[in-house]
């Protein structure tokens, strides 16, 4: 696989419904005139993580409190293998499912849930993904929620379910809206206690698990997915969820693959992550229309880690 600096990549921002330095080198993402445009911004700090390497990378992140709430990404449209954090979405399509009825969620429903997402057990997955369904019930779900890019995995295989980085905040906005437009009551939305019982289960990640979006800040909640490729024993790495910074709240995706190593894709995810946020603040601060919004930036709470 070649590696991504290989090719031309910029960064987008859409509105929500939707000088290179070394690998090893520090990235100021300060420097120079602050960017109009955020998502080119991103690509500029994200794009000297992956000089040398073999692996693929997608970001996109919203800040919930900016005035514009638009989503920026770094190679946003990009199609990835999702592994667990699909679970996030069975477990969308699963509460969606009991809402049109008015029903609760069974204990065992409920008990599977939990372990599926506080654990990411896979046998609870499967249970719950013959539940909804399978594939044909996550993506009707998906398209209730705003979706538009991903598409399930074939038969029993949730794990290769291919989806984006702005799907993905698109599924958070879902679940994280606290009160923004989104909250508008329809139908097809996740209801307040959904929303809530979804939350909270993210919230708490078992130890060891909770790694990736948990990088850029202690208050998080967040569902990590990994995955050994059988055809070429390369890791898939991904990240979602919501961190607040500040006072600020941010949902981040970030998507990844080709990696040699578990350890080392999770190194590239979390300073991936720690970038974005940075990037955002600095953004925000810099623009007119977020002018005092934020306090100013302290890299020495939110680094830019290149360590390998």
């Amino acid at each position: 696989m070649a590696s991504l600096i290989a090719c031309s990549s910029t960064g987008t921002i859409d509105k929500a419904q939707p000088t290179v330095a070394r690998g090893d080198a520090p990235v100021d993402v300060m420097a120079g005139p602050p960017s109009a445009n955020l998502g080119a911004a991103l690509g500029r700090s994200l794009e000297p993580m992956l000089m040398g390497r073999h692996a693929d990378l997608a970001v996109a992140v919203l800040d919930l409190d900016s005035a514009d709430r638009k989503i920026a990404s770094y190679r946003g449209d990009a199609l990835f293998a999702t592994a667990s954090i699909s679970k996030v979405g069975i477990l969308a399509a699963l509460l969606l499912r009991a809402q049109d009825p008015g029903r609760d969620l069974t204990a065992a429903e409920r008990q599977a849930a939990e372990v599926m997402i506080r654990e990411s057990d896979n046998d609870a997955a499967d249970l719950l993904w013959r539940a909804i369904g399978e594939g044909e019930g996550l993506d009707a779900a998906n398209e209730r929620l705003g979706l538009s890019s991903t598409r399930s995995g074939p038969g029993p295989h949730w794990g290769l379910t291919r989806t984006t980085a702005k799907d993905q905040i698109r599924l958070l906005q879902s679940i994280f809206h606290h009160g923004t437009a989104n909250a508008a009551g329809s139908r097809d939305q996740l209801d307040p206690r959904s929303t809530a019982y979804i939350r909270e289960l993210m919230g708490d990640i078992a130890d060891g698990q909770d790694w990736g979006v948990s990088a850029a800040s202690p208050r998080w909640a967040l569902k990590n997915g990994w995955l050994q490729r059988s055809t070429t024993g390369r890791w898939v790495i991904n990240s979602i969820g919501q961190v607040t910074l500040h006072g600020h709240r941010y949902l981040v995706a970030a998507l990844s693959n080709g990696h040699a190593s578990k350890r080392g894709g999770i190194s590239l995810i979390q300073r991936a992550v720690r970038a974005a946020i940075v990037t955002t603040k600095a953004h925000a601060r810099h623009d007119p229309a977020g002018a005092g919004a934020l306090r100013p930036l302290e890299l020495g709470q939110v680094s830019v880690d290149l360590t390998p």
